[in-house]
């Protein structure tokens, strides 16, 4: 992937051409480009043979692609999913046992954080929490990204960090179930069997209509872009959210669950 990312570089640059100036030329978001350059993101057949095209490469990179090694887990680290949240014009988001991190609180995400093991210093620490925080900014972009959250009833249970910090991260949570871009659903405690019991996973849709998943371990993440594999992810989400409470009924059990407080 970097490697063609650099031969399309190349070419581009022999074009006499910007990222903007290709992205402009050719209809193709700009970070995109930017991404496939550095490696970043697949280089599509479809938008493969396009830039063959118009670069004048000859069938290049189109070869390149159809011989790129099959991997799923392109990179490992969680860093690269926070470049693709940054930009995503959807998200589709199921945790089971925390509440999901573009909805903590600072302080609920400080208890978490602090019991990893092994620990964290305390500078690292405050770091994290505050580059967790910086996440959020999302929510708040002018042209918000369409969000759907699945949480399964413990997370909302469980007093993380003690009774003040599970009442803080409550209230945020019922605050933000009433933005217009979230919808907020709880997956209850009495449901015979759900969809989710695999463990939690997130969906994404990127600016160009790239359809990936991401799922997270406790030794590692794994980025999903094999169609058939994102379509599994896809079915899961739609049958949880049947399972799941309704929005309006997820914000009254909130409202319970802060009564209890």
């Amino acid at each position: 992937m970097r490697m063609l990312g650099r031969q399309l570089a190349t070419a581009r640059r022999a074009a006499g051409l910007s990222q903007s100036g290709l992205s402009t030329a050719l209809n193709i978001n700009e970070e995109t480009i930017a991404s496939i350059e550095q490696g970043r993101r697949t280089l599509k057949p479809d938008i493969a043979e396009i830039l063959d095209d118009f670069l004048g490469t000859k069938g290049t990179l189109a070869a390149g692609v159809a011989n790129l090694p099959e991997v799923d887990q392109f990179p490992l680290w969680a860093e690269e999913y926070m470049d693709q949240e940054r930009v995503a014009i959807a998200l589709s988001w199921y945790d089971a046992l925390v509440v999901p991190g573009l909805l903590q609180t600072k302080s609920y995400a400080r208890a978490l954080l602090s019991g990893r093991v092994p620990a964290y210093d305390s500078d690292e620490l405050e770091t994290k929490a505050e580059a967790r925080m910086e996440r959020r900014n999302i929510l708040h972009r002018k042209e918000p990204p369409t969000l759907s959250f699945v949480i399964w009833e413990p997370a909302l249970r469980w007093p993380t960090g003690g009774r003040q910090v599970h009442q803080e991260q409550l209230q945020l949570l019922r605050e933000y179930s009433e933005l217009p871009c979230l919808s907020l659903q709880v997956l209850p405690l009495d449901r015979a069997h759900h969809a989710g019991d695999a463990g939690p996973f997130t969906l994404l849709e990127t600016p160009d209509h790239q359809h990936l998943a991401y799922t997270e371990s406790q030794r590692g993440s794994q980025w999903v872009s094999d169609p058939d594999e994102v379509s599994i992810l896809a079915r899961k989400y739609a049958m949880l959210r049947t399972q799941a409470l309704t929005v309006e009924d997820s914000r009254s059990l909130l409202d319970r669950l802060l009564g209890e407080q």
